[in-house]
């Protein structure tokens, strides 16, 4: 996650990503109190989200820019260990309990592979980098012995991503490519829930996401035409879903963070929640960090994007910081990294070398 030189060096273009994430974060946090204005809801679970992921995000530049090895392979080790003992009552990373679970037993995993793969991007010795890539396969086969095969196929994914990072000359196309796959994944998820697609493959995805998870979909498709504007209120959806009343295993979730924010805060809330992971982009794009470690961990959060549109992941707050973490340590200036070394990186890109 060096600077480094060559082409995959980018210098870093002012403070203006940071102050459009203390905006936005801040939004996301002022617009969850504003829905929940004059109704029993209970925003303290979008609060805390926010918090985490700004605590992490701070925590993330600040040992990103002093010890990038080894933040990053702390950072990994302690997702995988989160992940382990997920199933024995961590406070906040409770796993999913509904049939075919997406939560934090795929999130940790995928989020421990794209630090440690960016952690290899950043060692200087052959040794180092084999086995940070090592421990990132690590995380897909823990993923796998959680009994999540999301999580193992995110964090392969994220592996081979990082691979194929060092043959990838412009971030912006690449970043946009990974926004594209985000995005494919929730207007899916959208049509599943409106029933627009042709009955066989509504029939396939079904079978793959449970009926009872397209049952919670549908019902929070319904809430948000009734409340288009701020929604029903945070954490109301369960008293509010017939399916979710009906299923203990619901635990009063939609089990997808872009039908919550959109059933309990309105389309403003999907938007704003669209908007950070935009934002999350936005600062990958104008980091100063070497092109590979900006892309792989551009991945590891676009896997995250994907798993949270079709799962519970984002209830995690473990997760929600891990996020944080991995932006932050994919933005971070590198120590000593002064405006002589910035004019120098952007010599080298402007004459392509």
């Amino acid at each position: 996650m060096r600077a480094g030189t060559g082409r995959s060096a980018a210098p870093e273009r002012g403070g203006g990503a940071d102050l459009v994430g203390v905006l936005l974060l801040g939004a996301c946090a002022g617009w969850a109190l504003i829905t929940a204005a004059g109704r029993e809801a209970r925003p303290e679970g979008v609060l805390l989200a926010v918090l985490a992921v700004a605590a992490g995000y701070a925590l993330g530049r600040i040992s990103g820019g002093l010890v990038p090895v080894a933040a990053a392979t702390a950072a990994a080790l302690t997702g995988l260990v989160l992940a382990y003992v997920s199933r024995d009552g961590v406070p906040g990373a409770t796993v999913d309990p509904l049939p075919g679970h997406i939560g934090v037993s795929a999130a940790l995993p995928a989020l421990a592979a794209g630090a440690a793969c960016c952690g290899a991007w950043a060692a200087r010795t052959a040794a180092s980098r084999l086995a940070l890539r090592l421990l990132a396969a690590g995380c897909a086969g823990t993923a796998l012995a959680l009994g999540s095969a999301a999580g193992c196929a995110a964090s392969l994914g994220v592996l081979l991503c990082s691979l194929a990072a060092a043959r990838m000359r412009h971030r912006a196309l690449a970043l946009a490519g990974l926004a594209a796959v985000a995005a494919l994944v929730a207007v899916g998820s959208v049509a599943v829930a409106e029933d627009v697609l042709p009955d066989g493959l509504t029939v396939a995805l079904e079978g793959q996401l449970t009926p009872e998870r397209v049952l919670l979909w549908r019902d929070a498709v319904d809430l948000t035409e009734d409340n288009p504007l701020r929604g029903t209120g945070p954490d109301r959806f369960g008293g509010l879903s017939p399916t979710a009343q009906r299923s203990a295993p619901a635990a009063g979730k939609p089990h997808s963070a872009l039908f919550q924010q959109a059933s309990e805060e309105g389309l403003v809330g999907a938007a704003l929640l669209v908007s950070t992971y935009g934002w999350v982009l936005y600062g990958l794009w104008r980091s100063p960090r070497a092109t590979e470690a900006v892309l792989t961990a551009g991945a590891s959060l676009t896997a995250l994007a994907a798993l949270a549109c079709i799962g519970n992941a984002l209830s995690f707050t473990p997760v929600t910081m891990g996020a944080g973490l991995l932006a932050g340590l994919a933005t971070a200036r590198p120590a000593g990294d002064g405006p002589l070394e910035r004019e120098k990186n952007l010599d080298v890109v402007r004459t392509g070398g």
